[in-house]
């Protein structure tokens, strides 16, 4: 009998050891087809990154970092943002301006697109040439809101601020009038009493570059009358230029004495022939996009001369940009075709 017993005992072990064993070889053989699968899916992923990086740096790594590897991963879906992208900017091309808003990854909105900002360099005390100007050839209120939104083209005069003992400030008077006619960039880091119209100058195409995301940026005297229209239509034919410089070149005498209207401190920088390099005239000048971007970027290396025409010219000697010599830039007299005048 014990015999028997202890022979049911042995056989019920036997078989929940093989039953135990199966499960096991199962379960190992899914841990396999598990580990299989995922080791195959990240050599895919790795082979793919490798070649993402011999691409794009023409040579083999055999390790990628982190960084990197988070970089390659988003590749394929900033292609295809890339991609849209390219073809709202093509259509929008053809149609003169571009979108007004640029997306960034998020979503989110933060710099304005646009065809043309125009800046029109002013003083605190030049009222009556701004309302001259609002009467003549600025649209005011709705009229320039929608000629944003149409046709891509900003118009603002620009200004800096007061020195004060607790901060720089908007003049008051500006402060009012602006309040009235939304119309005015508040210069961030320029005071208006400096005198330095260079200065001034470079501040404008800093913050509208920070600001809008334009193909072009043209700053124009308070005192000149422009055919927008015929503005507008002269910068279509540059748009396919990656980076130009548009105005009336000129070149000219540098005046080395103190008493002298047009005096340049640093005359001694254009050499014994005492003669400016070619440059595009005060009145009205126009920089692409790209190079009013390079302004933005390093404006904190670009010296600036006694005028801003030079001052301009002298950033552009150094840089691959077409300087386009348009006649009908020329502001200090009217002629046939011409789209602009000094008053």
């Amino acid at each position: 009998m014990q015999s028997q017993g202890s022979s049911s005992r042995l056989t019920g072990f036997v078989r929940r050891s093989r039953i135990s064993s199966l499960m096991l070889s199962m379960l190992a053989m899914m841990s396999t087809i598990y580990v299989a699968g995922r080791l195959w899916q990240d050599a895919e992923n790795r082979v793919y990154l490798i070649k993402e990086m011999d691409r794009r740096t023409g040579q083999g790594h055999p390790a990628i970092s982190v960084d990197d590897t988070w970089k390659i991963i988003a590749c394929k879906d900033q292609k295809k943002k890339l991609l849209a992208l390219e073809t709202e900017l093509a259509t929008a091309r053809e149609e003169g301006f571009v979108a007004k808003y640029t997306p960034n990854m998020n979503g989110t909105y933060h710099k304005r697109r646009a065809f043309l900002v125009v800046g029109i360099a002013t003083e605190i005390s030049h009222k009556k040439n701004r309302d001259a100007i609002r009467r003549s050839w600025m649209p005011t209120g709705a009229a320039l809101r929608k000629m944003e939104e149409d046709r891509g083209i900003i118009i603002r005069f620009f200004v800096g601020k007061r020195a004060h003992h607790q901060g720089n400030t908007t003049d008051p008077a500006i402060g009012e009038e602006n309040a009235k006619t939304n119309d005015f960039i508040i210069l961030d880091d320029y005071i208006e009493d400096s005198g330095e119209l260079p200065r001034k100058t470079k501040s404008f195409f800093v913050q509208a570059a920070d600001s809008w995301d334009a193909e072009f940026y043209a700053k124009v005297n308070d005192d000149v009358f422009v055919n927008l229209d015929g503005l507008v239509s002269t910068l279509r034919t540059y748009q396919r230029e990656p980076r130009v410089y548009v105005g009336c070149m000129k070149s000219g005498e540098v005046f080395t004495e103190q008493s002298q209207k047009w005096y340049e401190p640093e005359w001694w920088r254009f050499g014994d022939g005492k003669s400016y390099f070619r440059h595009a005239a005060g009145q009205m000048f126009v920089l692409s996009r790209a190079v009013a971007q390079f302004v933005s970027i390093n404006k904190a290396f670009l010296l600036t001369y006694a005028h801003d025409d030079v001052t301009i010219g002298s950033w552009m000697i150094g840089l691959d940009v077409k300087h386009a010599d348009e006649a009908k830039f020329c502001c200090s007299s009217w002629s046939p075709g011409a789209i602009c005048a000094t008053v």
